[in-house]
C-alpha cells in the first residue's frame, strides 16, 4: 500500500512501514512542508494514505468531501510505537482506509469512521 506520513510523524515509522512491505514517503524529508491541504492533495492523486497526529486531515477531508485513501490519525502514541500502530492500523483496516475511511488509532482502541 502506498502510504505518506505526515512531518509530525516520526520518520522512523518509515522503516517499520517499508519493511512491512508498503510504498512509503514521508514529507518531513522535504525541504518545506507544503501544508495540510497540499499533502493531502498529493495522497489524493497518488492513492496513497496519510498517516498523521494532526486532526486537521481529517477534518479538511470531511468538510471538503474529498475522496481520498484512507486517513490514520495517531493519538498520544509514542514516536517509537507510531511505526508498529501504523502497520497494524493497515493490517487490520486497509480495506477500509482504500475505501475513504478515516482511523483515529489510540494505544487502547481504534475508531474508524466509515466513508459515507
Amino acid at each position: 500500500m502506498k502510504v505518506l506520513l505526515d512531518t509530525c510523524v516520526w520518520g522512523r515509522a518509515a522503516e517499520a512501514l517499508r519493511e512491512a512491505g508498503h510504498e512509503v514517503d514521508w514529507i518531513g524529508e522535504l525541504e518545506t512542508d507544503p501544508g495540510d491541504l497540499a499533502i493531502i492533495e498529493r495522497a489524493i492523486a497518488e492513492k496513497s494514505v496519510v498517516v498523521t497526529l494532526d486532526k486537521d486531515f481529517g477534518e479538511i477531508a470531511v468538510v471538503r468531501g474529498l475522496k481520498h485513501s484512507g486517513i490514520i490519525r495517531l493519538v498520544g502514541i509514542a514516536a517509537g510505537r507510531q511505526g508498529p500502530m501504523s502497520v497494524d492500523a493497515i493490517a487490520k483496516y486497509g480495506t477500509d482506509l482504500m475505501a475513504g475511511a478515516i482511523l483515529t488509532v489510540e494505544a487502547a482502541r481504534v475508531r474508524i469512521r466509515t466513508a459515507e
